[in-house]
């Protein structure tokens, strides 16, 4: 039931009461006649039919059917009675009872009933039409008299307009009022995106891979010895997603510098800069070309172009390029939102797994242990060697119950958004160190650029992986942590004193597999290789560095 019908029914008994005092009033005025006041009863007694019978399925559309019957040969009955007294003359007498037309059909508008409001139209309209050709008035019937069927058009016209006006008012009402549905409407947008992505060329929605096929298409169309794709990162800082020229490149990545990017970010308009756009550009002449990436009214990005050459950017090399830009902007944001609704996704499913994990088997094991205490407590002499078996199964536990609390810190450990990759990294590598027995060594240089939220996240998988394996199947002593970022370029090396990599575990193994998965997602390269007189090295690239040796 609509929400207004619901909550306004003495309303609706309301404007009928005053409806009928004002039919009955008018009607009594323009006859003078009281016999012609059972009308205005008739019209009560299927009045109150209708308000006792609206709520049921097909009793209220009855009672409705029945007002507008009862206004239909009302109009026709007073029209003439009004005409033979004299009172008003050319069937204007049925303006005494139309007005009533508007409650029926208003209430259908309310409960959404649009056929139901269209036939009681129609059946207005032939009821006023047979009765106004069968009812005579000084010998004419009453369909020839203008006043008649003026009024009758009239208010058949207002009801209608009156019925589509409730209907739609009615719609925004309920609109308003209803709860909102964020996990339906999830569930709908999650599944239109998963059936575009698999119609997408290469079925990928990998921010960085458009950026780089973006770079591409424009190094075909203009000079370029530098360029790069940039998005933002939030804090009001950009980050890049792609770059090509140079290997080392420190773009401006803050949007409240004076500089062309800043500009072409807020302005949504290309810019052109005789100066570089970059930090380490030295400061010979170079021509800069910055264009926006708009999707509707929002800047999704920013594709930066420099070349070692002056004036190399007319007006008109700027708008032929801003064709090629523009329609990426669109396959841009869909990589973006996909790719955080992934990110949100994939953080909630291992923050629920070391949920269930603490909560479950975790508790249930602690129990184990201490039941087995009490079972060392209470066994009897000459018990040896049942307590030495007791013994060592407890040890199984703790070992157990130490390596799910080491799960646990891994499946909630986070690149947090302040603090950076280097630090989530170095804070993992410390707290494994200290629990395995493990000496820790750190290196650690980071910039105060940022990596995409994405390529940290698997950037700190990739490092726990291989943290994790050194810890569990290399035996090692030593443990060495390097993390360098310079955005785009990244490079994080894990290496271990250990037995080497020949002799890991299958689970080990598979651990391998999962870094290699990760790396190529976000377009990186694993290496792994054997360390130095013994050991593993396992380094993980982004860009074009070499991996420390």
């Amino acid at each position: 039931m609509p929400v207004t019908t619901r909550r306004a029914p003495y309303q609706l008994l309301a404007v009928r009461v005053v409806l009928l005092a004002i039919v009955t009033g008018v009607t009594l005025l323009v006859t003078q006649e009281l016999r012609t006041l059972w009308w205005a009863v008739l019209l009560a007694a299927a009045a109150t039919f209708a308000v006792l019978t609206s709520r049921h399925r097909w009793l209220g559309p009855t009672g409705r059917l029945a007002e507008v019957l009862v206004v239909g040969l009302a109009t026709s009955a007073v029209a003439a009675a009004a005409d033979q007294a004299g009172t008003v003359t050319m069937g204007f007498g049925a303006y005494a009872v139309l007005p009533y037309l508007a409650v029926p059909l208003v209430v259908a508008g309310l409960q959404r009933r649009d056929v139901e409001a269209l036939l009681l139209l129609l059946v207005t309209a032939v009821v006023l039409t047979t009765a106004g050709a069968v009812t005579s008035v000084d010998g004419e019937p009453q369909l020839a008299q203008y006043g008649y069927i003026g009024a009758c058009g009239q208010w058949l016209l207002l009801a209608a307009l009156g019925t589509v006006a409730t209907g739609a008012l009615q719609r925004v009402i309920q609109a308003e009022h209803t709860p909102p549905q964020p996990y339906a409407e999830a569930t709908r947008l999650l599944t239109q995106l998963r059936s575009v992505a698999r119609q997408l060329p290469g079925a990928t929605l990998d921010p960085g891979g458009i950026a780089e096929h973006l770079l591409d298409e424009v190094r075909v169309e203009v000079p370029v010895d530098r360029a790069a794709v940039l998005t933002a990162s939030g804090g009001g800082r950009l980050v890049v997603l792609a770059q090509g020229g140079a290997d080392r490149v420190d773009w401006e990545t803050t949007l409240d510098a004076d500089s062309a990017i800043a500009d072409a970010w807020a302005s949504q308009q290309p810019q052109t800069e005789s100066r570089s756009q970059t930090r380490s550009h030295p400061g010979e002449e170079v021509s800069a070309l910055v264009l926006p990436l708009v999707s509707g009214v929002r800047t999704i990005g920013l594709v930066a172009l420099e070349t070692d050459a002056p004036h190399a950017y007319p007006s008109a090399l700027v708008e032929r390029v801003a064709t090629v830009v523009a329609p990426a902007a669109l396959r841009l944001e869909a990589a973006l939102l996909f790719d955080e609704v992934r990110s949100l996704a994939t953080n909630e499913e291992r923050q629920r797994l070391a949920r269930e994990i603490h909560d479950g088997v975790a508790q249930e094991l602690v129990m184990v242990g201490y039941g087995l205490d009490n079972a060392l407590a209470a066994l009897p002499d000459g018990g040896d060697e049942a307590g030495e078996e007791l013994r060592t199964l407890r040890a199984e536990v703790t070992r157990v119950v130490t390596e799910l609390r080491m799960s646990l810190f891994e499946l909630r450990s986070e690149v947090d958004r302040h603090g950076g990759l280097a630090a989530a990294i170095a804070d993992y590598a410390r707290t494994v160190g200290s629990s395995a027995g493990l000496r820790v060594h750190m290196s650690l240089d980071e910039s105060s650029a940022r990596l995409p939220a994405a390529t940290e996240a698997e950037l700190l998988r990739i490092a726990q992986e291989a943290i994790t394996n050194a810890r569990k199947h290399a035996g090692a002593a030593n443990l060495w942590v390097a993390c360098t970022v310079d955005p785009p370029m990244a490079q994080v090396v894990v290496s271990d004193d250990g037995q080497g990599i020949t002799d890991q575990q299958p689970d080990g193994r598979y651990g391998l597999a999962i870094m290699a998965e990760r790396a190529e997602r976000i377009r990186g390269r694993l290496e792994i290789k054997p360390r130095h007189p013994s050991g593993t090295t396992v380094a993980v690239v982004l860009g074009g560095r070499e991996p420390a040796r």
